[in-house]
């Protein structure tokens, strides 16, 4: 089935971002969102017990349930980070300083002669099902947190644009 093409307000990068570049590609404002749910959770819980006080909570209580609002923020955080991430990938947010890794890092890989986006151990037909399974997946979080962890071919973009294929035109 040939992929989408979308039309986008900024140049797309990846359709289908690997983890390791979501992550190594993230901003400071990404982080910053990040750290705000994680002690927004914390900070709610003990706002609303101040606001209308439990009775029946001790304070062992108390403190097991900021520590679960605590891991909920940052689990909560990290996806609101990773998706942000994301979307810069997919040209839906501005994405100057992201193309500029991109370019460098795959252009360089291409000298180098190494796939664009790693090797993988995988049969053609996983990587295929891997692909249908994470594509855009960043925007169902709320159902199924499901992120790309396999190396594939299907990412959106001419590979052109990286030097792929331009020596055996040469030749």
């Amino acid at each position: 089935m040939p992929e989408k093409v979308l039309e986008t307000p900024y140049p797309v990068i990846d359709t289908d971002p690997h983890f390791s570049r979501v992550m190594r590609y993230m901003r400071t404002e990404d982080y910053t969102a990040w750290a705000v749910v994680t002690g927004g959770f914390p900070a709610a819980w003990r706002l609303w017990e101040a606001l209308d006080p439990s009775s029946r909570i001790t304070p062992t209580q108390f403190r097991a349930g900021m520590r679960v609002g605590g891991l909920i923020g940052f689990c909560g955080g990290f996806l609101l980070a990773y998706q942000n991430s994301s979307m810069r990938f997919w040209g839906w947010r501005e994405n100057k300083r992201e193309e500029e890794m991109d370019l460098k890092e795959l252009t360089q890989r291409a000298k180098e002669g190494k796939p664009l986006y790693g090797e993988s151990s995988h049969q053609p037909w996983v990587q295929n099902a891997a692909h249908q399974n994470s594509a855009f997946a960043q925007l169902k979080f709320a159902a199924i947190p499901m992120l790309n962890f396999v190396n594939h071919p299907y990412h959106g973009t001419d590979p052109a644009k990286y030097g792929v294929g331009v020596k055996k035109e040469e030749e």
